[in-house]
């Protein structure tokens, strides 16, 4: 995919997935190691090793809580790359929906994400190197509200409803009640910040929490795209 350049204030649509379209999170623990360095390296002085460290400094015991911690311990000197405004973690690949905050924020952030994830898999693996990621991440700016609005949709509850619906996108989602009751319970997309139903310490929702003021207009939303099929208005946003 050919490079595109990215401003400050674009709102980006970003996916990969694994080498040969292999498994990038095996578990659990793998998914919130990924988030936590989502959390720890949105920031422009952050090295892709800071976390590695602050695990073997905490023998490995390390949460969010501690990231918090040192996160405020070291606020006036954090200058985060993006925004990050919604998230979906498989296992095979990830969706993020990114806003540029600095020059380069959101190369810079995706280079130590990928770079930081990769050695924790190859350490915990025993991989032999090589390609985790099937090669750099795919990147589409997102130019309009309503694109935004339909894509917020795709990451958090069409994307996760393949797990019970492999061919929705090709055939038509069957049973829209299944589809939203599963990613309304799925832990590994950014549906419940946007349901009200939990906090996260790594999403901000700029935009779309000002689209998106009150929980039940997305609850809404959701299902009038769902039953539109208007989600087919983003194909080109979509990037798999």
């Amino acid at each position: 995919m050919r490079k595109i350049k990215t401003e400050i204030g674009d709102i980006c649509h970003i996916y990969n997935r694994g080498a040969n379209k292999g498994i990038i999170f095996n578990n659990d623990a793998d998914k919130w190691r990924f988030l936590k360095g989502m959390f720890l390296f949105n920031d422009e002085k952050t090295s892709s090793s800071i976390l590695y460290n602050i695990e073997r400094e905490n023998k490995g015991r390390i949460n969010f809580n501690l990231l918090k911690d040192f996160v405020n311990n070291h606020r006036d000197d954090r200058e985060p790359l993006v925004r990050i405004m919604a998230d979906c973690l498989m296992s095979n690949h990830f969706h993020l929906i990114v806003q540029e905050l600095q020059g380069g924020g959101i190369s810079k952030f995706m280079h130590k994400l990928g770079t930081g994830y990769t050695v924790f898999k190859n350490k915990k693996d025993n991989r032999g190197g090589g390609s985790l990621f099937q090669g750099p991440y795919k990147l589409v700016k997102v130019e309009t509200d309503e694109q935004l609005k339909y894509l917020l949709v795709y990451v958090n509850v069409i994307n996760p409803g393949q797990l019970i619906e492999a061919n929705l996108k090709e055939e038509g989602i069957k049973d829209i009640n299944a589809i939203v009751g599963f990613a309304e319970e799925y832990d590994w997309s950014t549906n419940k910040e946007y349901l009200g139903t939990r906090e996260s310490i790594i999403i901000d929702k700029g935009l779309l929490g000002e689209i998106f003021s009150h929980r039940q207009e997305y609850r809404n939303f959701i299902r009038e795209t769902l039953l539109s099929k208007r989600y087919n208005n983003i194909n080109h946003l979509m990037l798999e």
